[in-house]
C-alpha cells in the first residue's frame, strides 16, 4: 500500500492532478491497475489518502515566553507543512484541478490543513491571554482564521514562499496589533 502512495505522490510531483493516471501509478508501484482500484475506487481517491498520509503534522507548540514567538513557532511550521512534498503537492493540485474536482477536496484541507492551524492559534491566544500578553475577547472565529487565511493566500494568490521576514512582518504588522492586550 505505501508503495502506491508514494507513487502517487512521486505522480502528483512531477506530471501533477492532470497528467496522474492509476496506470501510471501502478507502475510506479509495481504492481497491477486492479490493486489500486481495489483500494481506490478514483483518482481523486487516491490523491486524497495520499495526501491525508502525508500531511506532516504540527505538533505541540511549546511556550515561547510571549504571543509573538509563539505565533511566530506555529507559523514556521505551518510553512514547512506547506512547502513538504504533500503541502506542495496539495497547492498545486488545487492551481491545477476545476471548481467540481477541487470541491472533492476542499473537506481534506478543511480536516488536514485548517483544522489543525485554527486550532493551536485558538490555543496560543488562549495561553496568551492566561499570560497577559493577549486581550481577553481576542478568541473570534475571525481571529483564529487570519493566520492560515494570510498564508493560504499570499502563498497560492501572491506566490510567497513566506521567509521568516514574511512570517515577522505579518506578526507585527496584523496580528499582534489585534490581539495586544
Amino acid at each position: 500500500m505505501q508503495a502506491i502512495l508514494d507513487s502517487a505522490l512521486d505522480q502528483l510531483s512531477t506530471v501533477g492532478w492532470n497528467g496522474l493516471t492509476m496506470e501510471g501509478v501502478a507502475a510506479g508501484a509495481r504492481t497491477g491497475k486492479a490493486a489500486v482500484y481495489r483500494r481506490w475506487p478514483s483518482k481523486a481517491d487516491l490523491v486524497a489518502a495520499v495526501l491525508e498520509a502525508g500531511m506532516p503534522p504540527l505538533g505541540e507548540i511549546p511556550d515561547q515566553g510571549s504571543i509573538r514567538e509563539d505565533l511566530a513557532l506555529l507559523c514556521r511550521r505551518m510553512r514547512d507543512a506547506m512547502h513538504s512534498r504533500s503541502g506542495t503537492a496539495l497547492r498545486s493540485l488545487l492551481h491545477e484541478c476545476d471548481s467540481v474536482s477541487a470541491q472533492r477536496f476542499h473537506e481534506l484541507i478543511r480536516t488536514v490543513v485548517t483544522e489543525p492551524s485554527t486550532r493551536h492559534v485558538r490555543d496560543l491566544v488562549g495561553r496568551g491571554i492566561v499570560r497577559g500578553d493577549v486581550r481577553p475577547d481576542a478568541t473570534g472565529d475571525y481571529v483564529v482564521d487570519v493566520i492560515p487565511a494570510m498564508m493560504m493566500y499570499r502563498s497560492k494568490v501572491c506566490g510567497s514562499e513566506w521567509t521568516d521576514l514574511d512570517i515577522a512582518e505579518m506578526l507585527d504588522q496584523v496580528l499582534v496589533p489585534l490581539l495586544k492586550a
